[in-house]
């Protein structure tokens, strides 16, 4: 074959257009990956060769990263190692798909109790946001950005819940704003390893199309691995799930869309005890095929224990103050006749071990068999002044829309708890 100088010439030709192709334009900045983002978000190490190695570096971000490894330390010590094994014990036959309503950006206790679901469906208020590309954030930025981001999380990792007023006020500043850069280090400090990240919309069917401007979407649908290789699904939905914002919205067509699955509620703030969120609430009875809450979730008056199992755990107390007009004189009759289990974390509002309370409810076996099945709140209290009468409850659930904040609206300082 003729090997001449023609030839090589043209090999030297090829090759420096290929050179010319794949290298990055001189002075082009590599991006970096959602995973590597995540971890550094987080405060653990990017993978090799991440353009964030250098930032790594940083005094500012390996105090972070310190801090976030002791508070990650005393978090699993205290609460999640034992919320995992109680999950283990306690939380049967959980399904491929978790509804999660009033959740924020709770992934941390969501993948605790529900660390197999296939798909995890999020519902809050607060807007999705977005993560920057952080190889151009200024050092003394980045630094402040990530103390608001721990202070975001503070509540959520003392208490159980978000404080979704604080949370707010300290991600609606600054480069790192709304729920993804929470949802980002809940994943990575979970073991997930983020795959992609889709800004999507939603139409009145349910149906959900993909590449949206973030400033417009509806939802963010993200795509991780957990440790053994499975893939799983996050969406997360800002959307509001009143009975006349869920009208037009196509978020339940959505969830129906899924099938039956598993439900998980708490720090919801009581709303589905009042008509104006009955909508979500028949949804979760009736796709649900198992449903683990605490008591300001879906109120036992509307479990037919004729079709449900209801298992009591902890201890059932009267609410807090703030909540007024939420005790339930059945659910204390429930937990006085029926063995329950022991609690050693706590959840919740009330968030000190002792003090806590979960149901888990199945659907197909029964609690009872001699009730007739409950068609009308069997434990509604006549209106009092200390009461939430219909005029109160409207000017809660509008105190809340005005407010724009989804569970733990009312939480207040956890002092008060």
């Amino acid at each position: 074959m003729f090997r001449g100088p023609m030839f090589r010439s043209f090999v030297l030709l090829i090759s420096a257009l290929v050179i010319a192709v794949t290298a990055p334009m001189a002075g082009a900045q590599q991006k970096s990956s959602h995973d590597d983002t995540a971890r550094f978000l987080a405060g653990m190490a990017p993978s090799a060769g991440s353009p964030l190695t250098e930032l790594a570096k940083d005094s500012d971000w390996q105090r972070h990263a310190k801090l976030f490894d002791s508070a990650w330390s005393k978090l699993d010590e205290r609460q999640l190692s034992k919320v995992r094994a109680w999950s283990t014990t306690n939380v049967k036959d959980p399904q491929s798909v978790l509804f999660y309503m009033f959740s924020g950006p709770d992934f941390l206790y969501a993948n605790t109790f529900f660390p197999n679901a296939n798909t995890y469906v999020f519902s809050g208020l607060e807007p999705i946001g977005r993560v920057p590309e952080l190889t151009e954030m200024k050092a003394g930025a980045l630094d402040q950005d990530l103390r608001e981001l721990q202070s975001s999380l503070n509540s959520v990792l003392s208490y159980s819940f978000f404080i979704t007023k604080k949370m707010r006020v300290e991600l609606a500043t600054g480069r790192l704003t709304g729920t993804l850069p929470v949802l980002y280090v809940f994943l990575a400090r979970a073991g997930k390893s983020i795959t992609s990240v889709d800004y999507i919309d939603l139409a009145a069917d349910g149906s959900v199309s993909t590449g949206i401007d973030p400033a417009k979407a509806k939802a963010a649908m993200i795509r991780f691995k957990a440790a053994d290789g499975r893939e799983q699904t996050l969406y997360y939905f800002s959307t509001d799930v009143s009975d006349k914002g869920i009208e037009k919205s196509g978020f339940l067509q959505f969830c129906s869309s899924l099938g039956t699955g598993s439900s998980f509620v708490k720090s919801a703030s009581y709303l589905m005890h009042i008509d104006a969120f009955s909508k979500v609430r028949s949804f979760l009875l009736e796709k649900s095929a198992n449903i683990l809450q605490d008591d300001s979730g879906i109120p036992l008056r509307y479990f037919d224990l004729r079709s449900w199992n209801v298992q009591t755990h902890g201890n059932y107390l009267q609410p807090l103050g703030i909540f007024p007009g939420t005790y339930q004189n059945n659910m204390r009759d429930l937990y006085k006749s029926n063995p329950k289990s022991a609690l050693d974390f706590g959840i919740g509002y009330r968030w000190r071990p002792k003090e806590s309370n979960l149901i888990f409810a199945t659907k197909g076996s029964a609690t009872v068999t001699s009730e007739p099945p409950v068609t009308k709140p069997a434990d509604a209290p006549k209106p009092k002044a200390s009461l939430v009468t219909k005029p109160k409850r409207q000017k809660l659930y509008k105190t809340a829309r005005l407010k724009n904040k989804d569970a733990g609206v009312f939480a207040g300082s956890p002092k008060s708890n």
